[in-house]
């Protein structure tokens, strides 16, 4: 059977955490920047985990780590 193909695209924007989640960034926070409260600009700031719905999805995507 010949190699899977890794999305290029999720592996640019998800990166996998020592226990094996998934990390993602935040969306809304490269522009259109004004009326955002400064309090939501700086919880964009940090990243967080996909979903555990989404995983399985995802992990078709990188099949080899990500």
């Amino acid at each position: 059977m010949p190699k899977m193909k890794t999305h290029r695209g999720a592996a640019k924007r998800l990166s996998r955490t020592g226990s094996g989640r998934i990390r993602r960034n935040k969306a809304n926070k490269s522009h259109i920047l004004t009326k955002k409260t400064r309090k939501r600009k700086r919880g964009l700031r940090h990243g967080t985990l996909v979903a555990k719905v989404d995983e399985g999805r995802v992990n078709r995507m990188l099949p080899y780590g990500g």
